[in-house]
């Protein structure tokens, strides 16, 4: 039952490391395995939170990827859900069955993508690929000459290819250069060679100056002559404070508008993800996202335990948790150089505190390492709960701008 699962998620990426979509799939609240049963639950779900009747597909363009059961084949759960936007992972034995292969070919008929496994794709299992919309692809450095020549026929066709159990970034980078996709587990979350600054530019001094400021409570119209020297910096904060949509009915103008609708708390936020949009060592649009979404599901979490007037405090500590990473700086240089609370220094440093346990359990949801039951019973927080506010956080962070 959807009710004693907790909801994971695992992101495609593009050779740009684009996040095109999220494999979502569920971890026991005990450590057992889902069964069948669970998987029309979970897309049953899906359907509830993510596809609205008025506002539509709640990801855009983002695809999402189920392991599908013989019994989800033939579930109508499927039909609550847009086509183009799911993907059906099915293992190459599973066409064996005639039945099953005859409902595949229909899914794939009304537009519903199917993701073929666990392939011999230089035996009989080829004549599948007429069949499918993706092909798992298990890298393998040792053979990657001929995975390459089969890999440039598929290109001919509008198969898509994409990479399972990525190790490293070179590894990666092997699969983009054919053109791949792939699902890269938890490498974004490890720094790419080369990929460390040396100081903060002059930018995030910027900015930080800034956050220091609000933080204080500092007038408005000092917080404009420093704005005034990058219009630039102004522009992207307007951005994504209007991006975010919060039901005012009114575009915002200016910083001073910004304070005067929605006061300096709010701010704060906008200016924690201006500065990780602010490095100059090479963007990486999943480890930004994955920011977001963190700090965003960090706060979803915390509602009804935190006092409102702290809850923004989740949304920072979980956009600065990658904060190191999207600076290419260590974390303590980034806690030398941003004054913050200690309950978000406790939360950063050790995932403690008052803040600490929800930012964990976010990040759990992310690593898929089998802690999110157990965290999430500490908080006295169901799996629903958990599972709502997840996909809350990735249809929230959608909105945004970057």
């Amino acid at each position: 039952m959807l009710d004693m699962n907790f909801i994971v998620r695992e992101p495609l990426l593009d050779p740009k490391q684009k996040i095109l979509g999220y494999e979502l799939s569920l971890q026991g609240a005990n450590g057992a395995a889902p069964d069948a049963a669970d998987s029309e639950e979970l897309v049953e779900f899906i359907a509830e939170q993510l596809n609205q009747q008025e506002s539509g597909w709640l990801l855009g363009d983002n695809l999402i990827f189920l392991d599908a059961s013989p019994t989800l084949i033939f579930s109508w759960a499927l039909t609550a859900l847009p086509p183009k936007n799911i993907v059906l992972t099915v293992p190459a034995s599973d066409f064996a069955n005639l039945d099953t292969l005859e409902a595949l070919k229909a899914l794939r008929a009304e537009g519903y993508g199917i993701l073929l496994r666990d392939a011999d794709l230089n035996g009989p299992d080829k004549a599948l690929t007429a069949l499918v919309s993706h092909i798992e692809i298990r890298f393998d450095s040792e053979n990657f000459a001929a995975q390459a020549k089969m890999y440039a026929s598929l290109k001919q066709t509008s198969v898509r290819m994409v990479a399972r159990r990525i190790p490293t970034w070179q590894a990666f980078d092997s699969c983009a250069s054919l053109g791949l996709e792939a699902f890269v587990g938890n490498l974004h979350m490890s720094a790419r060679q080369g990929s460390h600054a040396k100081g903060l530019n002059p930018a995030q001094a910027m900015i930080l100056e800034l956050m220091d400021m609000v933080r204080k409570n500092a007038d408005v119209r000092q917080l404009e002559g420093i704005l005034r020297r990058d219009a630039g910096l102004s522009y992207k904060l307007l951005r994504y404070i209007n991006s975010a949509g919060f039901g005012l009915g009114v575009e915002i103008q200016s910083l001073r508008h910004a304070v005067s609708m929605l006061g300096y708390s709010p701010l704060y936020r906008w200016l924690s993800v201006l500065l990780a949009t602010a490095s100059t060592i090479g963007y990486s649009p999943v480890l930004m996202h994955t920011a977001i979404v963190r700090g965003r599901f960090a706060e979803l979490l915390g509602k009804g335990f935190i006092p409102k007037t702290e809850i923004e405090n989740l949304f920072v500590a979980g956009m600065f948790s990658l904060l190191d990473r999207l600076l290419g700086i260590s974390m303590e240089e980034v806690l030398e150089n941003i004054q913050l609370s200690e309950p978000v220094t406790q939360a950063l440093r050790s995932r403690e505190g008052m803040y600490g346990p929800f930012l964990a359990l976010a990040e759990a949801c992310e690593l898929n390492n089998g802690s999110v039951g157990e965290l999430a019973d500490s908080l006295f927080i169901s799996p629903r709960q958990v599972n709502e506010a997840h996909l809350s956080a990735l249809a929230w962070a959608q909105n945004i701008k970057l």
